[in-house]
């Protein structure tokens, strides 16, 4: 068995979860990076019109990249309770599957986005200065659909095993190959947007053969052609776990572009001032989508040895040290946000130093609730990880229908500032209805696992 891959069913759950999380934040700061290093390299060498034209793009782009995550995400569920179990035939049956489920997903998801980018970027009323730019930054980033589904679907796997060093790995070697491409391909060859976006699907690309070459090394995965041949009620199955998830990731980007379809009546400058603060959300919530991952395949794990004594302690453990966590980076933004903005926007004066207010209030203000955010990634997972994602997608609605309607009617109350406070409010609605579920499906969970005995 490779060294890397981690039972954690045994062993103190605050140390597993944390270890099995630090490489996944690691890897996440690296992808961050170079997506921060895309906005600076666009922001700086091409000016605000571009980095407004990336923030139009944005909830498109993260809706496609919500779909493919959500699938394989939820695909790993039954791969983690079946690694859990022992049932090394089984796991391999789950594998192959999933693997034909995701190519026949991606040919779906690769045809309707080319189809709808140009529509979508209309509906959202992107202003003309900017559309050109916003529809080759999407065009390309989907034509690099299947690069995307590969890696997720690659380090999905892994981490369904405990393995959270490879894709650590994977993407530290990602990060370095975006950060040079980016600049031999807007810099160098003045490539503008659409280098960005090539550099990034062909870091993807290099990381997807890094899992592969690991993957292939791992003895339990023996997968023979037979795991191909699609089983009718396991695809159900895997497409009962994957496709809430999907959906709830999908209906959090509406309400996204909502958003964004405010935000672009209010002109360039504040695009370009929400859009840098928008680069650095994944920085805010790297580690709460790290002990997410962790929970997934903790819980699963567990719930495949049929230990729900192990999922309550992990629970515990990993709202103390997510909670820990939040405050850290939310005092670090507060103190240091404005430095680090100031690395995206670039223009005369008057148009840095407003673009800059407008970024740096943004940032405070989720620093601020950045604890809610955290509490809604730990349980979100802990649910998906005991095998329901319909309660998750039941949040995920929730937190459409709040970041929905805040965006709408608080900027007419209290003006433009009030499309700040969207996230905060789709946070809370989903916090609401994820703690509340937690103890229910829980209780579910240690009377299924009691009725095994």
């Amino acid at each position: 068995m490779a060294s890397h891959i981690k039972n954690m069913t045994e062993g103190k759950p605050v140390s597993l979860i944390f270890t099995f999380a630090l490489p996944l934040m690691i890897g996440n700061v690296f992808q961050q990076l170079y997506t921060v290093v895309d906005t600076m390299v666009v922001g700086k060498a091409l000016g605000v019109n571009a980095l407004a034209a990336l923030g139009a793009a944005d909830w498109m782009n993260w809706m496609m990249l919500g779909i493919i995550q959500g699938l394989t995400q939820g695909f790993a569920i039954l791969m983690a309770q079946k690694f859990g179990a022992g049932l090394k035939d089984e796991l391999c049956r789950v594998i192959g599957n999933s693997a034909v489920l995701s190519l026949i997903c991606t040919l779906a998801l690769l045809l309707g986005g080319q189809l709808l980018a140009r529509p979508v970027l209309t509906l959202l009323q992107t202003p003309p200065e900017i559309m050109g730019n916003a529809l080759l930054y999407l065009r390309i980033m989907y034509l690099g659909i299947p690069v995307v589904m590969a890696y997720n679907l690659l380090a999905c796997i892994l981490r369904s095993l405990g393995d959270s060093q490879t894709p650590l790995h994977a993407m530290i070697v990602a990060a370095i190959v975006n950060i040079v491409l980016d600049l031999i391909f807007v810099l160098g060859f003045g490539l503008g947007i659409g280098g960005a976006a090539a550099a990034t699907l062909i870091a993807q690309l290099v990381s997807s053969f890094y899992c592969i070459h690991y993957i292939r090394k791992i003895e339990i995965l023996s997968l023979s052609r037979s795991d191909f041949q699609l089983q009718k009620g396991l695809s159900l199955r895997l497409f009962v776990l994957g496709l809430p998830m999907a959906f709830q990731n999908a209906v959090i980007s509406v309400g996204g572009m909502i958003v964004q379809f405010v935000v672009n009546g209010f002109g360039v400058l504040f695009i370009a001032g929400f859009t840098a603060t928008n680069k650095l959300y994944g920085m805010l919530e790297v580690a709460a989508t790290s002990y997410g991952y962790a929970m997934v395949t903790y819980v699963g794990q567990n719930l495949g040895a049929g230990r729900a004594d192990r999922i309550r302690r992990g629970m515990r453990s990993a709202l103390f040290i997510s909670l820990v966590t939040s405050v850290v980076i939310a005092l670090f933004m507060l103190l240091a946000g404005k430095a680090i903005l100031s690395c995206f926007i670039s223009g005369t004066p008057q148009e840095f130093e407003q673009t800059l207010q407008i970024a740096y209030f943004y940032l405070a203000v989720m620093s601020v609730c950045l604890p809610i955010l955290y509490i809604l990634h730990v349980t979100r997972s802990a649910i998906q990880g005991m095998g329901n994602t319909v309660l998750p997608m039941v949040s995920g609605i929730a937190e459409f229908l709040m970041r929905a309607l805040t965006a709408i009617f608080l900027p007419m109350l209290i003006g433009e500032t009030g499309i700040f406070f969207a996230e905060i409010m789709a946070w809370t609605g989903a916090v609401a209805i994820l703690v509340s579920s937690y103890f229910v499906v829980m209780k579910r969970t240690e009377r299924m696992l009691a009725g095994r005995v």
